[in-house]
């Protein structure tokens, strides 16, 4: 999911065009300035994986549990296949999922239990994906979720809100299967 967000993004950029509604203008700037940022991500995240000695080439190698799969192919889904409603992929994407990353990650950074844990020359690098999200996130999905709001109208219609309603449903299920079966593939531990 990490590496691949930058990959939802562009997919979205690609339905947009400069100055055909307001909606797609502030979607535009906000996917432009947030591929890139995304990009830093991975980079962040590989540092993590390397202090909970996971080498990059395992977490290349894509063996990847069914549950996690399932979160990509409806993220993928919803920035392909949606071109009619920007909406609903932003809402999907970087509403919902960065959403509630942020709110997962805030409380793994608040104790600083989980900090403390990692390897003391290791841990300012491994700990900066989580931070960042933690801090990062707080607005981001604020913005996405303006940006939605903007495309849909003020007057959306039922069978519009009820198809955002349930995108954000989506996205909040599949992440949920994903992390029950991150918790379950590995034994309880600080990292």
């Amino acid at each position: 999911m990490v590496e691949q967000f930058p990959l939802y993004m562009a997919q979205n950029l690609l339905k947009t065009r400069y100055g055909r509604q307001r909606g797609e203008d502030m979607a535009r700037r906000f996917l432009v300035r947030n591929i890139r940022v995304e990009q830093n991500h991975a980079d962040y995240w590989l540092a993590w994986a390397a202090a909970c000695d996971i080498a990059a080439a395992e977490l290349q190698a894509q063996r990847v549990p069914e549950p996690l799969q399932q979160l990509d192919h409806w993220c993928r889904h919803n920035s392909r296949h949606h071109s009619l409603l920007l909406a609903l992929a932003l809402a999907a994407t970087n509403y919902a999922i960065e959403g509630a990353t942020g709110e997962w990650t805030q409380l793994v950074c608040a104790p600083g239990i989980y900090e403390a844990s990692l390897p003391a020359t290791q841990r300012r690098s491994a700990m900066r994906w989580l931070k960042v999200h933690a801090r990062y996130d707080d607005d981001h999905p604020w913005e996405a979720l303006d940006i939605v709001c903007t495309l849909a109208g003020r007057d959306a219609d039922a069978g519009t809100r009820r198809a955002l309603q349930a995108a954000i449903g989506n996205s909040y299920h599949y992440m949920q299967q994903a992390l029950d079966c991150c918790m379950q593939q590995e034994p309880v531990t600080l990292c």
